[in-house]
């Protein structure tokens, strides 16, 4: 009869404990900072294929920008052009022997 005692109120103490860690885990632990990207202003047109063309190296920071979710819109399927047009003509001219 005390066993039985003793798991019961082992069990309520389980969990009453797993409660308050679900209920205070917030105050105990709280959430990191996170940091503020300001969004590029509305009026700004999306930059062309060209201007991507002509930066390569800004363009690929965009496609990455784009995969991690932090760039968006239009911008992203032009970087992602520009960089793979690129990259075709780099392969056509490696494999042309120029």
């Amino acid at each position: 009869m005390i066993q039985g005692k003793t798991l019961i109120i082992v069990v309520i103490a389980l969990i009453a404990g797993f409660g308050a860690g679900f209920v205070l885990r917030p105050v105990i632990l709280p959430t990191g900072q996170t940091v503020a990207i300001a969004p590029a202003p509305l009026s700004a047109e999306p930059r062309a294929v060209a201007y991507f063309a002509a930066h390569l190296q800004e363009a690929r920071q965009v496609v990455a920008g784009c995969t991690n979710g932090s760039v968006r819109g239009d911008e992203c399927s032009n970087a992602e052009q520009a960089v793979v047009e690129a990259e075709g003509r780099d392969r056509f001219k490696r494999f042309m022997g120029n």
